[in-house]
């Protein structure tokens, strides 16, 4: 175990170091084609279920393995557990030169939190050298690019989605507490932090917690930030994450919301109708990928979640596609990151079938504002809404939210200073730990993870 994490630890400085040189240290062909296995690596299953039901041609063979065309797809998800999928990549992607043609990674996918890393390396491709131009792009939103533009100026990715927030509220529980479930209602009660606190005492006096965990929030605050993580090597601690931690320390000593990780049991037991909890903090594929909308028993099987603004606007998340430096299926790579990110009638599916919102502009608006319709079951045609949603349409809040992201103040370290962060200040949330004490957890955390960094 301990010389796994010595390798990990390696790898992730070889990595990080790769980036802050802007530079890495592949020296294969940059792409050509004619290969027979399509190797993606990816944490979930999520761009798995996308491909299988809206790339033309995609035959799903097994749970890790399809085909397009002649070329096998094969599938290789790790976990992002503990890092594990990041540990993994940078295996792989350290060992691209030397790998059999077969084995060559070819496709690997990003979050925004550490895209960074791997988009100021050579590891990741230029979508230019794929033959994608500035023109195949022009719909999508300007944030989704800067995510993965370089050091260089260089796009090395795309995505399918845009990832601006809401809270998707309980309209059963809000109907009972608040007296009215109508998203510009609720809204009126979250507006701001203040208003959402008093809302939360409604919501406890009732039996209700106002959310599952404090970390439901976090992203609200770290997303409206006004400096990085990170400057010239040393780490600060923005005045808005300190105001999350003086809140949040509230709420959970008012027994108002809990402590829970993100993804746990535990913290996920508010996706059903036996729940307890009102609302969740998150963008649009929460609802779909996270919140088990598809299972009866669930709060959104029966269409019970509405979406409002909430108290600030922010982002979370988003996948990008990336082209790996010596993929032998060009084309193939091409083809795929136009389909599922550029193509009209793709990104319609997406959005109609998943209850995703893409990235996408014209598709978005004319959602939207209702000038592009959706066909009906019946054959008919109608403006889009979300059945989780209780016949909603969210995408005009979703649009004005995703013009407004500002990433000025992201940097390569945010997945691990935010991790980090949450849980050293849960010792401090949780009595196990002073404040003081939780900061200098935080500290010695992210600075035994990247080496080189002070306070």
């Amino acid at each position: 175990m301990v010389k796994k994490k010595v390798v990990s630890a390696m790898l992730a400085t070889t990595m990080m170091a790769a980036l802050l040189s802007g530079c890495g240290s592949s020296k294969s062909a940059g792409a050509t084609n004619g290969g027979k296995v399509l190797n993606i690596s990816c944490w979930n299953e999520e761009f798995k279920s996308r491909i299988t039901a809206h790339y033309p041609g995609y035959v799903e063979v097994d749970s890790t393995h399809g085909k397009i065309g002649d070329v096998s797809v094969n599938w290789n998800i790790t976990a992002n557990q503990d890092n594990a999928y990041q540990n993994k990549l940078d295996e792989n992607l350290l060992k691209q030169d030397k790998a059999a043609a077969d084995d060559k990674i070819d496709i690997f996918l990003v979050e925004a939190d550490y895209a960074l890393k791997y988009v100021d390396t050579d590891y990741a491709l230029p979508l230019s050298k794929l033959g994608i131009k500035d023109a195949d792009l022009s719909k999508q939103y300007q944030y989704t690019k800067d995510v993965v533009t370089d050091s260089k100026g260089q796009l090395k990715g795309a995505s399918w989605q845009g990832c601006p927030g809401a809270v998707f509220y309980r309209r059963d529980v809000a109907k009972e507490v608040l007296g009215t479930d109508d998203p510009a209602e609720v809204q009126k009660y979250i507006s701001n932090w203040d208003k959402f606190v008093e809302t939360a005492d409604k919501m406890k006096a009732a039996g209700y917690k106002m959310t599952s965990s404090v970390n439901d929030s976090f992203r609200v605050y770290s997303n409206n930030v006004t400096s990085k993580w990170v400057t010239d090597n040393k780490i600060s601690i923005d005045a808005n994450i300190m105001k999350w931690v003086e809140d949040s320390k509230a709420l959970v000593d008012a027994g108002e919301t809990g402590t829970h990780t993100l993804w746990s049991d535990d913290w996920s037991k508010g996706f059903w109708k036996d729940g307890d909890v009102f609302c969740y903090f998150g963008p649009a594929w929460l609802i779909n990928f996270s919140m088990s909308c598809d299972q009866e028993g669930s709060v959104g099987y029966d269409g019970l979640w509405g979406a409002a603004v909430g108290p600030q606007g922010f982002f979370w998340g988003g996948t990008w596609i990336c082209a790996a430096k010596g993929t032998d299926n060009a084309d193939l790579v091409k083809d795929i990151i136009l389909k599922m990110t550029t193509d009209d009638d793709v990104m319609t599916e997406i959005v109609v079938e998943d209850d995703d919102f893409v990235n996408n502009k014209t598709v978005m608006e004319g959602l939207a504002n209702g000038t592009k319709l959706v066909k009906q079951e019946d054959g008919t045609e109608a403006p889009y809404s979300s059945k989780v949603l209780g016949g909603q349409n969210p995408l005009p809040m979703y649009c004005e939210g995703a013009a407004k992201i500002d990433l000025s103040n992201q940097g390569a370290y945010d997945q691990g200073c935010n991790e980090g962060f949450q849980e050293a200040m849960k010792e401090y949330f949780n009595g196990n730990a002073t404040l003081d004490e939780a900061l200098d957890l935080f500290y010695k955390t992210v600075e035994e993870k990247y080496p080189g960094l002070t306070h």
